[in-house]
């Protein structure tokens, strides 16, 4: 059984290392767009933000100002068990959520939606949003904890496409979005950008802020065709003329990520997700024996959370 107690301490220790510490792949990938920019002020700005991230480190502070909407991403293996259950695995989460904020400190951007009520602590009604996965692999009892300080106001669109829009509808609803994002000031780029396609509105929602946010600059979907067209728009998207914050430039995408839910036959939902200039996320496992393991990748997208059949094979569960 997993002891609550741990959870919380390393739940709040996932809330401060997202905050300030920039995650590798995405500091790479960072580093590999400042190297090739020409626009001045795009340069000047990913020259500043590589600068800020490093004094961020040192000085243990946040890496933004404005940290975000917090949010958890839970993963449990199938033997899995959590002293106190569900109940007491969300509350720890909540307090982990309300410790960081008085903390680290995180900004606290929380508020009632009508009555502006503000409890100072990044925790409310639906608040912090807490996503669950699940995994049938044996070899013992653990959880894995994925916080993400994702924005909460922009840098997100959708569209009802139909299957006759085809690729070329895809592309250009990713353009607009993109285009949108840089001119209104919708998002800070560069950013990891992912695309939902297909599922219900809300399930398209879902999947396509966890292509942005719970998969590492370079990683690529299993399907060949859908990893080719990731390759492609993050070309695409870096060859509209924006840099940084939107100024001119060619460093808008960090890298794009595209995740698929089966769909109604007459529709082809699509949604745009932008993890800002500050891709924060910090995740670790947590071992019923009290082993604690960190890491940057939250390795969400498993063979299993993109199954198609009815049941998983025994022989796949076993590997």
């Amino acid at each position: 059984m997993i002891p609550i107690d741990l959870i919380q301490s390393t739940a709040e220790n996932l809330m401060d290392k997202a905050a300030i510490e920039i995650p590798d792949d995405y500091l790479s990938g960072l580093e590999a767009a400042a190297h090739v920019e020409d626009g001045d002020l795009s340069a000047f700005v990913l020259q500043a933000m590589l600068e800020n991230y490093k004094a961020a480190k040192e000085d243990r502070r946040a890496m933004c100002g404005d940290t975000g909407c917090p949010r958890w991403y839970v993963k449990m293996s199938n033997e899995a068990q959590v002293q106190g259950g569900p109940v007491a695995l969300e509350t720890a989460l909540r307090r982990a959520t309300a410790a960081a904020t008085n903390g680290v400190p995180l900004r606290p951007n929380r508020v009632h939606p009508l009555w502006r009520t503000d409890h100072d602590n990044n925790v409310g009604i639906a608040a912090p949003e807490i996503e669950y996965g699940f995994e049938p692999a044996p070899g013992g009892e653990w959880i894995d904890l994925t916080t993400v300080h994702k924005g909460g106001l922009f840098g997100t669109d959708y569209r009802m496409l139909f299957p006759s829009d085809g690729i070329e509808g895809i592309k250009r609803f990713y353009l607009d979005s993109l285009v949108a994002f840089g001119k209104r000031g919708l998002s800070c780029q560069p950013a990891i950008i992912g695309i939902g396609l297909g599922g219900s509105k809300d399930a398209c929602m879902v999947l396509g802020k966890r292509a942005a946010c719970l998969r590492t600059v370079g990683d690529r979907n299993p399907d060949p065709k859908i990893a080719a067209l990731e390759m492609e728009f993050k070309e695409l998207g870096n060859s509209i003329g924006m840099g940084a914050m939107g100024f001119v430039g060619k460093s808008m995408v960090i890298d794009c990520h595209i995740e698929v839910g089966y769909c109604h036959t007459g529709g082809m939902q699509m949604s745009v997700h932008a993890f800002c200039l500050s891709s924060r996320r910090a995740c670790a496992r947590i071992w019923a024996d009290g082993r604690v393991e960190h890491r940057t990748d939250p390795a969400w997208f498993t063979p299993y959370q993109r199954r198609e059949t009815v049941e998983w094979p025994t022989a796949l569960a076993a590997e």
